[in-house]
């Protein structure tokens, strides 16, 4: 993987790791298209620029954090369930149709949970904290769905608004995301040496400045058209991911 390769993946990873139309799946495209080797430093590369992305909302929204509880489900599943979530990550098809599965459910959402009651995190309790950690389970043992958008339908779920349940999003990415990225580190920092700790810095650095564009651009568009947009979205990229599937590109993201 070359300097231009990171580029790429970063600008990815930064636009879509927030937005509900799953990461994983714009990796499998662009790796695709690009022709990157998944070696191991590879696919360490691909987990740890979401520090990057997690940095942006730290800055963006260092004021409003608090404790919860919401982790905890997706921390205990994501160690339980290790060895599957690395073979269904291996499995283009798989990651592919629950895009599109997931871009169905999007684009009826807004009229499954018409009414927000809770519009912000102070109204959060930790019961319905853990309630929102638990869809995001969901995401864990199925790439492709999104976590934030498991998290969002969770949060509408739990009656809190569009704009509430998509920054609520943001604050659980965040202690998720690190155990995730820290994990995947410890267990590859044999992989690091001085020319790949470069690639990881340039990497976060994009993912970072691109993901604060994308953060403050979600929110506003969230706001005036709901999620039809990202489910239609979604749909596409899961048809283009069977389709070059099935015209011998090479997919193969584990």
């Amino acid at each position: 993987m070359n300097y231009i390769q990171a580029f790429i993946l970063a600008v990815i990873e930064g636009l879509t790791e927030f937005l509900p139309v799953s990461s994983t799946g714009h990796m499998v495209i662009a790796s695709g298209f690009m022709g990157i080797g998944k070696d191991e430093f590879v696919k360490l590369f691909e987990v740890a620029i979401q520090l990057g992305a997690i940095l942006a909302v730290v800055v963006l929204y260092w004021k409003k954090f608090f404790d919860f509880s919401a982790v905890i489900p997706a921390l205990i599943f994501g160690k339980l369930l290790n060895d599957f979530i690395d073979e269904t990550l291996g499995n283009p098809i798989f990651i592919a149709v629950v895009l599109f599965l997931g871009g169905i459910v999007l684009l009826f959402i807004d009229k499954f949970f018409k009414k927000g009651e809770v519009h912000n995190e102070a109204e959060i309790t930790n019961m319905t904290a853990f309630k929102i950690g638990c869809f995001q389970v969901l995401a864990v043992v199925f790439p492709g769905l999104s976590r934030s958008a498991a998290t969002i339908i969770g949060g509408m779920q739990q009656k809190l608004t569009r704009h509430a349940a998509a920054e609520f999003s943001f604050f659980l990415a965040v202690p998720t995301m690190c155990a995730a990225t820290g994990y995947k580190l410890l267990q590859g920092y044999h992989l690091l040496n001085t020319d790949n700790i470069k690639l990881l810095l340039f990497g976060n650095l994009i993912a970072f400045i691109v993901a604060i564009i994308a953060i403050k651009s979600f929110i506003g568009f969230l706001a005036k058209h709901g999620f039809r947009v990202f489910g239609w979205y979604r749909i596409i990229i899961g048809i283009i991911i069977i389709g070059m599937y099935y015209a011998g590109i090479d997919l193969n993201v584990g």
